[in-house]
């Protein structure tokens, strides 16, 4: 069905392009009308203007000296764009990850981001997109999201205004067919020169959604001959394929939505490299490391889903890193509830944690006697003696916090020497010491992580729904201004002191993580591409990030040594 458009009343003269004011007009109704379809579809022949409008909607504004709210229009080309490339583009635009196209339409429904309630998503040339079926549906089903409006500029005669059309509810506005003075032209873009896909230093250079699009469609397949130096290596079955260009096309498609961000080629020379599966041809390593030598960041080490040696250790839900009798080893947890020991040198296993904790563990805390406090997916609390007899003042303590989280649960937890610290869904943090209760309520919503540190000036970092990072040292007040702060929720968050002094690192839901220095310094950032799970950082202050296929460490290159 097909609604009309008619033009707002409100709309204050200031002129696009010539000849298409009426079109504009029709387009500023369309986004003031709350009874209005989701979806507008922008139609008219090649020169008529319909690139040119939508760029001036992107950019119309409210008058000049009337302040008003302006919702968030996002402008995304879709010439040449596959399926995928365009989700990637859209997911990053709107402040989501998503793997896939349908990860896509359900992390806009349900996201808890706030700019991707008020977006308005501008599409432009759906007919010359590299795969126009598989874009149009797509299209169709973010429609029926809700929580965003759509206008998509399609060619006159091409099949994609009649499929969208026909299956929902859709504004149209029509350029007519005849050609603008001052119009956009031909909307199809020249053509660009294929990457070779099997050369890292080509491909990190390129145009990321020309690379997207020519791995996806299979376009230029070749084999790893010439591309790099030295002799032929066999791959592993699977991975080592001429389609998949010695592994570097499977480690595309694991960090994409971070390659196609804007982005210097080394920077993306290292996500690519963190990306590498250990079946991947051996001459791409240390061409993508140097290539990456430019980065805040070197690779010590990564484990993906498939890998053998070592073995990949599983989805990741949660992270610690230990002290005390059990230094030099990260803490997993999974999905299923289990808790692997791995070595922070390699991530080479070295055991499973002894609990009986039914259901999820939520957050894990090793405490530095070797005791380690896990959270279960109903807020209670569990304790997972060491080897050594734990001091009675601590077990009192532990006690009162579980006795606490049975009555009121939590949602974050963390323990330093004397003290257990967790998070609530009203937005507070309670640290329970030896000399009494501190609270404070340091943010708005859900704590969704918080992380101790015991250092010459203990104190206490918390991360929340409403995407603050805070400070707060019990028995003092809270800082008042964040550490961080992003229109996304915190999902994870770590801090530890190290020998060049405290790192906090936080994971948000758009995929972002950052490391800070609460002392001063510079902040540094890595986006692995997946949905970020879980963060830690190490005592000698390197970076971990788990998500649901890789476990990934990093170590800044700008720390002192």
């Amino acid at each position: 069905m097909t609604s009309s458009v008619t033009p707002s009343s409100a709309w204050d003269g200031r002129r696009p392009v010539t000849g298409t004011e009426t079109e504009a007009a029709a387009l500023l109704g369309w986004l003031t009308d709350p009874e209005a379809p989701r979806l507008c579809v922008v139609t008219g022949a090649a020169g008529s203007g319909k690139t040119a409008l939508l760029g001036w909607f992107a950019a119309y504004g409210p008058r000049a000296g009337r302040p008003r709210r302006r919702a968030g229009r996002v402008l995304v080309p879709l010439a040449g764009q596959s399926v995928l490339g365009a989700t990637w583009t859209i997911a990053d635009r709107l402040g989501v990850v998503a793997k896939s196209p349908g990860d896509l339409v359900h992390a806009l429904a349900t996201s808890e981001a706030r700019p991707a309630g008020r977006a308005v998503l501008l599409l432009t040339d759906l007919h010359a997109a590299a795969e126009p079926v598989e874009l149009t549906r797509l299209i169709g089903e973010l429609a029926g999201v809700g929580r965003i409006r759509l206008v998509v500029e399609a060619r006159s005669g091409s099949p994609a205004p009649a499929a969208l059309r026909a299956e929902r509810r859709v504004a149209l506005v029509d350029l007519e067919g005849d050609p603008v003075p001052g119009g956009s032209g031909p909307s199809v873009p020249a053509p660009r020169r294929l990457p070779d896909l099997s050369d890292p230093v080509a491909v990190c250079a390129a145009d990321p959604l020309l690379v997207t699009t020519a791995y996806v469609t299979g376009a230029a397949p070749a084999g790893l001959a010439g591309t790099l130096d030295g002799p032929e290596v066999p791959a592993r079955p699977g991975e080592g394929a001429a389609d998949d260009h010695g592994g570097l096309r499977a480690a595309w498609m694991r960090a994409g939505q971070s390659l196609c961000r804007e982005q210097a080629p080394a920077e993306r020379a290292l996500v690519l490299l963190a990306a590498l599966g250990d079946g991947a041809d051996p001459r791409l390593r240390p061409a993508l490391a140097e290539l990456a030598q430019g980065a805040p960041w070197r690779l010590r080490w990564a484990r993906h889903r498939g890998d053998l040696t070592p073995p990949w250790p599983g989805p990741v839900t949660v992270l610690g890193s230990a002290g005390g009798p059990l230094e030099g080893t990260l803490l997993v947890g999974d999905r299923t509830g289990a808790v692997r020991l791995l070595h922070e040198a390699d991530a080479s296993p070295g055991g499973r944690l002894a609990h009986t904790v039914p259901g999820r563990v939520t957050a894990l805390a090793p405490a530095p006697d070797g005791t380690v406090l896990l959270l279960d997916d109903r807020g209670r609390l569990h304790t997972v003696r060491g080897t050594t007899p734990r001091a009675p003042y601590l077990e009192r303590l532990t006690e009162a916090v579980s006795a606490t989280l049975a009555r009121h649960p939590g949602t974050a937890l963390a323990a330093i020497a004397g003290s257990v610290v967790v998070g609530d869904r009203l937005g507070s943090v309670h640290a329970f010491g030896l000399t009494g209760l501190h609270q404070a309520a340091s943010h708005s919503g859900r704590v969704t992580a918080v992380s101790a540190v015991d250092s010459e000036t203990p104190f206490v970092c918390s991360g929340g729904a409403d995407g603050t990072v805070r400070l707060w040292t019990p028995g003092r007040d809270p800082r008042p201004e964040p550490l961080a702060e992003r229109p996304s929720p915190v999902v994870s968050l770590h801090a530890t002191e190290t020998p060049h002094g405290p790192l906090v690192a936080a994971a948000w839901a758009d995929g972002l993580v950052e490391l800070h220095r609460p002392e001063g310094g510079p902040k540094l950032s890595f986006r692995p591409g997946p949905p970020v799970r879980a963060v830690a950082v190490t005592g000698a202050g390197a970076l971990v990030v788990g998500t649901d296929e890789s476990l990934i460490c990093l170590m800044p290159k700008s720390r002192n040594r």
